[in-house]
């Protein structure tokens, strides 16, 4: 409850009661008060600048860490189809081996753990430390990729291997959904700006991974060889990722906005205190002074007395003590369009990229650009655009986040479900073929990726503003939850998309 200096001194005359020692005035509350503002407002003009951009260079690192392992592990599809799909010979004759379905295990198993470990840490981060959550997070990845990485050169049993493989993904997209929360959690402790920088790290990741894939059909290598190439990668990518974050704490400029509450507690306390101590001497003293010929009837009282501690006890916890945090309830209603938002343009990506895109066919077939064409204008178009949408962010915020047009853009997003279903996809049952030519293929995902990189990493930055910054890093773990889902209802909704086609 908030209460005025009026209110306060008001307080303060009930609860002493019968006491006739000097009881603070609402001059002095004044004063306080001007007193805590001086020193917030220096707290905001001495902010540390971040010197050489490191700290933002550290969050793209770390945007580019969560999503760069993952990647790498989507397009070794070929490896993994290669040990899973092999032909047999029997008697002169071509056996068709076992088919795992590789491709839709993989979209389930990654997307359900993502869902159930994302909300899990949206209730449970208060317990566990954020150091433990991210470090040990990173730790665990780099191990599963590093013992991905040697299963390259292990041979196996293929039901052994898939069953490993599976595994595997259900861990990795665990902890996977732990860092995410809690890195979004965390950068929301900064200016925005930070939150657009770690967006764009995370869109990056997906660009390499593309030029990796396009490498790997430039060069003719085979699947085995390009399978460990990946796989050390990210290894590389999560050591680097690792060790950013274990910087972040030295830098000034980090320490400055994620200690900030605490930081600004010890010294508003101390310098209150001593402020009070000077005052309140010298008050005394005038007092004692200056009341020689006092009334008979006044009762002279210990100024150490239970009634006076009382009084000034009853202020501490106003003045000293944090507020407690919101609730993850009382978050979510002060976010929950920017959670519909995220949700939303997650829906639509996931809905037809890749399940439909990714089944395009070029207008020159029989040709070399035959065999870059959905690596170049499926993903690499895709994951490039993406980038620019959210870096865009960095310098361009529009709608406002109060803006009812925000939430409309992003449901006018849906239109791009048929636009992309109704070009060269091939095999179609139902549907015609509406765009025929390359060029109308590549400006829809052109236009589709660019859309959706932007609103999303609109609607991540912006839920961070619209909750106390002690909330913050609730809010970013709630919309790292609302992406997961939407995420998840993309992948569900793209299996009858693709049937329709």
């Amino acid at each position: 409850m908030l209460l005025f200096p009026s209110d306060m001194f008001r307080l303060l005359s009930e609860v002493s009661g019968n006491v006739t020692e000097r009881i603070p005035t609402e001059e002095d509350f004044l004063l306080s008060f001007e007193r805590t503002s001086s020193i917030r407002m220096k707290e905001r003009t001495d902010a540390p600048r971040d010197r050489g951009c490191m700290v933002g260079v550290i969050f793209f690192i770390l945007g580019l860490g969560t999503l760069l392992p993952w990647n790498f592990f989507m397009t070794a599809s070929l490896y993994f189809q290669a040990r899973l799909n092999t032909t047999e010979w029997s008697n002169g004759t071509v056996v068709v081996g076992k088919e795992y379905y590789f491709n839709n295990w993989m979209t389930l198993l990654s997307q359900l753990p993502l869902l159930l470990f994302t909300l899990l840490n949206s209730f449970l981060y208060q317990r566990i430390s954020e150091g433990i959550r991210i470090a040990g997070s990173l730790v665990f990845i780099l191990l599963l990729f590093i013992f991905t990485a040697v299963l390259v050169k292990v041979p196996m049993e293929k039901d052994g291997f898939f069953s490993i493989t599976m595994a595997t993904i259900w861990f990795i997209n665990s902890f996977g959904a732990v860092l995410q929360g809690s890195l979004f959690g965390l950068v929301g402790l900064l200016p925005q700006r930070y939150s657009a920088i770690f967006m764009s790290g995370q869109g990056l990741a997906g660009t390499f991974a593309a030029i990796a894939m396009l490498i790997a059909i430039g060069s003719d290598a085979d699947s085995e060889t390009a399978a460990l190439g990946y796989f050390i990668t990210p290894c590389v990518g999560t050591l680097l990722t690792l060790f950013s974050y274990m910087l972040l704490p030295r830098l000034e400029f980090a320490q400055h906005y994620l200690n900030k509450s605490s930081k600004y507690e010890a010294e508003t306390r101390d310098e209150l205190l001593k402020e009070s101590g000077t005052t309140e001497n010298g008050k005394l003293n005038g007092h004692a002074n200056g009341s020689a010929a006092c009334s008979a009837d006044e009762v002279e009282t210990d100024p150490n007395s239970d009634a006076t501690k009382h009084a000034f006890l009853s202020m501490e916890p106003d003045q000293d003590k944090e507020p407690p945090k919101a609730s993850v309830m009382e978050v979510f209603k002060k976010i929950w369009v920017m959670a519909f938002c995220v949700t939303f343009v997650f829906t639509v990506t996931l809905s037809v990229f890749p399940a439909v895109t990714v089944d395009v066919r070029t207008s020159f077939p029989d040709t070399k650009w035959e065999r870059f064409f959905i690596s170049t204008c499926c993903f690499l178009i895709f994951n490039i655009n993406d980038w620019l949408g959210r870096t865009i962010t960095t310098w361009l915020r529009w709608p406002s986040k109060e803006s009812r047009l925000f939430p409309m853009l992003v449901i006018s997003r849906v239109i791009f479900i048929p636009l992309l279903m109704l070009c060269n996809v091939q095999s179609r049952s139902y549907l015609p073929v509406y765009f025929h030519h390359d060029a109308a293929f590549t400006a829809i995902m052109c236009l589709f990726s660019l859309s959706s990189g932007y609103f999303v990493c609109l609607s991540m930055s912006y839920a961070p503003q619209l909750v106390e910054p002690k909330d913050g890093e609730t809010a970013g773990a709630l919309m790292t939850f609302f992406l997961a889902l939407g995420l998840s209802i993309g992948a569900a909704v793209s299996f009858p998309l693709r049937a329709l086609v």
